[in-house]
């Protein structure tokens, strides 16, 4: 065997050494990848239906939410009509006491008056 034989022996004996030792993580690299790919593949089919479920959820929110905001100008719509009752009932109020209020102290005065000229006279 000559030189060169030998060179060319060792090299192909370290090559194939070298190949065996990437050979190992290369194939624990395919073995995660697999894992990988597996492991994602149960998220997806296990989100798809929260996901479902999610959308019905939120759909369901929405309709809630219009409904409320049909309250919210209903009840707005009804403190405003209570300010203007209220409102109402105080000029109400104002104007009973021009009306009745002052005839009536006139009245009560005046049957006072005449009650006390009437027991002047008496005695």
């Amino acid at each position: 065997m000559t030189v060169a034989e030998l060179a060319a022996m060792v090299a192909a004996i370290a090559f194939c050494v070298l190949v065996a030792l990437f050979a190992v993580p290369l194939i624990k690299l395919g073995r995660t990848l697999d894992e990988t790919t597996r492991a994602v593949r149960e998220v997806s089919d296990a989100t798809v239906p929260v996901l479902e479920e999610l959308k019905v959820t939120v759909g369901n929110a929405t309709i809630e939410l219009d409904k409320l905001a049909v309250v919210t100008d209903d009840a707005g719509k009804v403190a405003a009509h209570a300010a203007n009752v209220t409102e109402d009932a105080a000029r109400f109020s104002n104007l009973m006491g021009a009306v009745i209020g002052k005839p009536l102290v006139k009245t009560a005065a005046f049957s006072h008056g005449m009650r006390k000229a009437i027991q002047g006279s008496k005695k």
